[in-house]
């Protein structure tokens, strides 16, 4: 073991004079250019290690300088999602205005045209059985509202109240199957009583030789004590004789 100790180290001292010679040789020689060797190939070594730094570095910065732009994209993107969210919500707000004013106008218009003495109401509940096609008012005794009232919209007959408390009616709605109503043809003024059927209308008890045609409008005939007389009730959509 000592002996190759011993030789270990020689070899190494003699690589380390081998390379010192070899350094101090290069240092007194100079390239064609008047360059010494050593100085050359220590310039070039270290220039090719700066230029690898450098486009490492340059990388870096560029992928940096990409991820803050990438930052900043989405920053802005969350912004504009949350002006668009803000812009849909107002625009409904002002949708739910319009409308409301429309409706407002709507029934001061019926009010000036209808010689009848009326109350402005707004629907707050509807009915939950399907058998019983009722909503719920937000008018009640304490607005004058008693049984058997009309209730009419701007398009024309709702229904009529059956159950007012002191604050809010329950409304019958004329779709309903136990719901009817005298009506006439407006064109040629055919007489006969508009039926619920549970989800829309019937014209029944109409002669057999009457005028009536798909397209004409029904109004209310007022022979049924509850509903005036000129009211819209709805149009025909198909004629079945005999029926």
């Amino acid at each position: 073991m000592a002996l190759l100790d011993i030789r270990q180290r020689t070899g190494y001292l003699f690589a380390g004079l081998t390379i010192g010679h070899i350094v101090l040789i290069s240092a007194q020689v100079n390239t064609e250019r008047g360059v010494p060797v050593l100085e050359a190939v220590t310039f070039g070594v270290f220039a090719e290690v700066q230029r690898v730094a450098s486009g490492a570095l340059g990388g870096m910065r560029t992928s940096w300088s990409d991820y803050v732009a990438l930052q900043e994209v989405r920053r802005e993107n969350e912004r504009l999602r949350n002006d668009v969210a803000q812009l849909r919500v107002r625009l409904q707000q002002e949708r739910a205005l319009a409308q409301r004013s429309r409706t407002l106008e709507e029934l001061l218009a019926l009010r000036s045209e209808a010689d009848l003495a009326t109350v402005a109401a707004a629907i707050i509940a509807g009915g939950a059985s399907p058998d019983f096609r009722t909503i719920t008012i937000d008018r009640g005794t304490s607005d004058g509202l008693r049984p058997d009232m009309a209730v009419i919209a701007p398009a024309g007959v709702v229904g009529r109240v059956i159950t007012p408390s002191a604050r809010a009616a329950k409304v019958q709605l004329l779709i309903d199957r136990n719901a009817a109503a005298g009506a006439l043809v407006e064109r040629s003024r055919a007489q006969g009583v508009a039926v619920g059927t549970g989800g829309g209308l019937g014209l029944s008890y109409v002669s057999g030789t009457a005028d009536v045609q798909a397209g004409d409008t029904v109004v209310t005939s007022g022979i049924d004590g509850i509903y005036p007389k000129g009211f819209v009730i709805g149009q025909i959509e198909s004629v079945e004789r005999g029926q």
